[in-house]
C-alpha cells in the first residue's frame, strides 16, 4: 500500500528527526538533543574505535539531512524547534577525535550549545540551505567551531583538568 507506507515512513522520519520524541519537550528542547549526543558520545567514545565514532557521525549527519527534510514536511516550518537530531550530531563532532574526561564533555557541551545560538558566520549562513541539509549544517558548522575551540582548551588547559 504506497499510502500507508508513506504514513509509515513519514512517522520513522519524525521519530528519527525528533530522537525518539525527545525534541518534543515544551522547554529548550535543543540542549536535550545536546545531552543525548552526550550519551551517544559517551557510548561511540566506549568502543574506542577512531573507525566509528568517525561512521557515526558521518550516519547521523545522512540520515539527519533525510529525516529533517521529513520533519519539515510534517510540522510545515523551516528547522522546527522538535528536531533535535542535528544536535546529537553536533556533539559528536564538537567533541570529535578530542581526548576528554567528564569536564572535558561538559565544556564542549557548554561550547557547542554557545556556538549553536550564536550561529557565527558561515553557520548562520548555512542554515538558510534548503531543508534537511539547512537544518544539519549550521549545527555542524556550529561543532566545527567548539571542536576548534576545544583543541586549543586541551592545549592550554593543565593535563587531567579536561582530558
Amino acid at each position: 500500500d504506497p499510502a500507508g507506507s508513506g504514513v509509515l515512513l513519514m512517522r520513522l522520519g519524525v521519530f528519527v528527526a525528533t530522537c525518539a520524541y525527545l525534541g518534543y519537550v515544551p522547554v529548550a528542547p535543543g540542549t536535550f538533543g545536546s545531552v543525548a549526543g552526550l550519551v551517544v558520545f559517551a557510548a561511540v567514545r566506549w568502543s574506542g574505535s577512531v573507525a566509528i565514532e568517525l561512521a557515526v557521525i558521518g550516519f547521523l549527519l545522512a540520515i539527519g539531512v533525510w529525516s529533517a527534510n521529513v520533519a519539515e514536511k510534517h510540522f510545515g516550518g523551516v528547522d522546527p524547534a522538535p528536531v533535535i537530531l542535528d544536535e546529537v550530531a553536533g556533539m559528536l563532532i564538537t567533541l570529535a577525535l578530542i581526548p576528554v574526561n567528564l569536564s572535558g564533555a561538559i565544556v564542549g557541551f557548554l561550547l557547542f550549545r554557545l556556538f549553536d545560538v550564536i550561529k557565527p558566520w558561515p553557520a548562520n549562513r548555512l542554515e538558510s540551505l534548503p531543508g534537511g541539509l539547512g537544518v544539519m549544517a549550521d549545527d555542524a558548522m556550529a561543532a566545527v567551531y567548539g571542536n576548534v575551540a576545544m583543541r586549543v582548551i586541551v592545549l592550554l588547559v593543565p593535563a587531567g583538568w579536561i582530558a
